[in-house]
């Protein structure tokens, strides 16, 4: 007799996504399951070993501020941590780490085989176990039976993976790891819409065998800027990253062999990542170009690997070698693992709702790569969302649903779910309507009272979080008992127009590079807590008026938000639309006015007829 268990919500995959999942299941007290092909790879960074970037990193203080684990795996495994755009404004500075891929892993492993509520299984999955039209649990590879009220699927490249490297064709869905069968197929019995997509990374090289002399060096940020809202000291040394670049010859070498290359050969069906090109494409489409950048990124502390950033490649194993030996610093290089190309199954993510749960199978949920998004940081962001529907539709719960205006975890969701995607999905800030508002700065300010209120968020945090608004406000309560003169203002370096008027120090502080230190310079009694504090208060004085603006605008966007459209509306029944804008409405069932006009192709007329249509319902509901 088969083995047979039950868990609330089992969890299929242990990337990125899978983590969260789990995680965020399991911190509402939900009897969670995690099962994955081999418990040692949970919290690989297949590709690059970094976290963070431009609107990436916003993503990751994100998923911290719902007390998420990936922000504090990526600041106990930092070893280069910079602020991306510190010169500019707050609304698009991103912080990123080097990471140390060990650390990484070991880090987030020993957290998830310490959380409460959550089992692992290291057991291959063969197959859904399907009742009507759900999943009423899995088969693993060993035969084990594992019954559940709730499946999230985040199978990440592993679905139908296939490596390219040349003309070699590898089943895997990481190197040297067997790919997710049979689950594609089980899907397209339901009708899912498929589709394949593919993405890419470089040769592994020995840092060994590295010429450093003369490559430019770029250093960790002294004072660095963490990830979690709980992290306040720098665990690992700091270490520095160079760079080189490709030149005329290796773009020789490129286009000489560029039929042998599985992207030009034919050989590859799947889009890639526009944002993250091939060095092929680069070369195809950058013709103009004479060399392009390459970072040599350390993958650790205590290994001797480094990722080249910037030569993902899919070309045969000597015509890599051959393209390294000729960049500067990298002559006498040794490959340890060659670069390839992987193609994967991916579902239209337009099959999900905004909780992340299907609309044919009602149990099921998608997170991550399988929903055609490319990065480690949106993967994560999906699992969270999805780990923490999957738990409250157990508890029988409302949705946790975050929109546009609140994070660019909603922005992401929002963009898959409305618009679909015809390459990988990557978030950047110019994605988000309101990215003054939506700043890495105040990710906690912006979401972790959401996260309370459903009970996600530890006592700890809690607690932390708690502490910094009452800083925050004690700190603006006395800036506003305290005024000055313009005359006597202008003693200190500060200009201001000599009306007579008063102005209190929050609003000295609202003038253009004024800084605490100065406000304080002025007052001396002015409490100082954190640099954190400090940071929420000027920014929130420097940007009075236009996050003014913003609020005003996120009204009017709410305004669209809060018209619900009913499940159960009949499209054919709207006169005036065209074939191709019902289609698309049938297909995405909008839930919003607001998602409706998002759809592409949607025009403001058509979704007048349907703004019409629905007030009618409700006068008549009324009536």
């Amino acid at each position: 007799m088969k083995k047979e268990l039950f868990y609330d919500v089992v969890v299929i995959g242990g990337g990125h996504a899978g983590c969260e999942a789990a995680a965020a299941s399991s911190r509402l007290g939900i009897n969670t399951a995690l099962v994955t092909n081999d418990f040692n790879s949970i919290g690989e960074m297949s590709c690059n070993p970094a976290i963070g970037g431009l609107g990436k990193g916003h993503l990751v203080r994100e998923i911290d501020a719902l007390d998420g684990l990936m922000g504090v795996v990526a600041d106990k495994s930092g070893i280069q941590f910079r602020l991306l755009n510190s010169s500019r404004g707050p609304a698009v500075r991103g912080p990123r780490t080097q990471s140390d891929r060990y650390l990484y892993k070991k880090n987030m492993q020993e957290i998830l085989a310490n959380y409460c509520n959550l089992k692992i299984f290291s057991d291959p999955v063969n197959e859904f176990i399907f009742t009507k039209n759900s999943i009423s649990g899995i088969i693993t590879k060993s035969g084990l039976i594992i019954k559940s009220s709730k499946t999230i699927l985040t199978t990440g490249t592993f679905l139908n993976g296939l490596i390219h490297i040349g003309d070699k064709k590898i089943p895997a869905g990481r190197f040297n790891e067997k790919p997710t069968t049979g689950l594609s197929e089980q899907l397209k019995n339901y009708e899912f819409k498929l589709g394949r997509l593919k993405t890419g990374t470089p040769p592994r090289l020995d840092s060994r065998t590295i010429n450093y002399k003369n490559l430019e060096e770029q250093f960790a940020d002294k004072d660095p800027y963490f990830f979690s809202f709980l992290t306040k000291k720098n665990l690992n040394k700091q270490v520095s990253c160079r760079m080189t670049y490709t030149n005329e010859i290796v773009h020789k070498i490129i286009k000489q062999n560029l039929k042998k290359s599985a992207m030009y050969s034919g050989s590859i069906q799947g889009v890639g990542p526009r944002y993250c090109p091939s060095v092929e494409d680069k070369i195809v489409k950058f013709e103009d170009k004479t060399r392009h950048q390459i970072y040599l990124e350390p993958e650790g502390l205590n290994d001797y690997t480094i990722y080249p950033n910037g030569i993902s490649t899919s070309l045969p194993e000597n015509v890599q070698q051959e393209i390294c030996n000729n960049i500067i610093g990298l002559e006498n290089v040794k490959i340890i693992r060659p670069g390839y190309a992987i193609e994967y199954d991916y579902v239209d993510p337009r099959e999900l709702l905004l909780t992340l749960e299907t609309k044919k199978i009602k149990n099921l949920y998608l997170a991550g790569q399988i929903n055609g998004t490319t990065g480690y940081e949106e993967a994560a962001g999906q699992g969270l969302i999805a780990g923490i529907n999957a738990a409250l539709s157990v508890k029988k719960e409302e949705p946790f649903v975050l929109d546009r205006s609140e994070a660019y975890i909603g922005v992401m969701i929002d963009d898959l779910v409305t618009k679909g995607v015809s390459e990988p999905y990557r978030m950047f800030t110019s994605r988000a309507e309101y990215r003054l508002t939506l700043r890495a700065d105040n990710a906690d300010i912006r979401l972790t009272r959401k996260g309370t209120a459903i009970g996600l968020i530890s006592l700890n945090r809690k607690n932390i979080f708690e502490d910094k608004l009452f800083k925050i406000n004690d700190t603006k309560v006395s800036m506003k008992n305290f005024k000055i003169s313009p005359s006597k203002a202008e003693k200190f370096g500060v200009k201001i127009a000599k009306d007579g008027v008063l102005r209190t120090a929050e609003e000295v502080l609202s003038r253009n590079s004024i800084k605490m230190s100065k406000i304080r310079e002025i007052w001396p009694k002015i409490p100082f807590f954190s640099k954190e504090v400090d940071e929420q208060i000027e920014i929130n004085c420097h940007y009075k008026g236009y996050l003014k603006k913003q609020d005003s605008d996120i009204l009017a966007f709410k305004r669209d938000e809060n018209l619900i459209i009913p499940e159960s509306l009949n499209y054919e029944k709207l006169s005036g639309l065209s074939n191709e804008i019902r289609s698309k409405f049938k297909k995405i069932k909008p839930k919003t006015l607001g998602q409706a006009l998002r759809i592409d192709g949607v025009t403001p007329a058509a979704a007048y007829i349907l703004l019409s249509h629905v007030k009618r319902k409700s006068i008549k509901r009324i009536a």
